[in-house]
């Protein structure tokens, strides 16, 4: 009987360090308010391209991770390209831009 009730408790606190466990935040994820708050600033960015003329917004994809802001997909001239960076660069919450954005020929 002492037996069974030591290995019901072993088994109950394994369950219950696998479940905390699951939830901590590991290396390199992000925690919910920082997902949150980078979800806010790819939003902000993409509506500040669809409302710029110069900027064709379906053809760039913004993604955001700890408030750098990486733009890619393509530009029909270098000045688009550039508009887009300076735009994603004015958003708040943006610390650094990459832009891998590609000009089409």
């Amino acid at each position: 009987m002492k037996k069974i009730t030591h290995t019901i408790v072993l088994a109950l606190l394994a369950t219950a360090i696998v479940s905390v466990t699951g939830c901590a935040v590991m290396r390199d994820q992000e925690s919910v308010g920082a997902y949150i708050d980078d979800t806010a600033i790819t939003t902000r960015v993409k509506a500040r391209f669809v409302e710029d003329s110069t900027v064709d917004a379906a053809s760039i994809s913004v993604e955001t991770m700890k408030g750098t802001v990486q733009l890619s997909g393509f530009a029909k001239s270098s000045d688009e390209r550039s508009r887009a960076e300076s735009i994603a660069r004015g958003v708040s919450g943006v610390i650094a831009v990459q832009n891998r954005i590609a000009v089409r020929p």
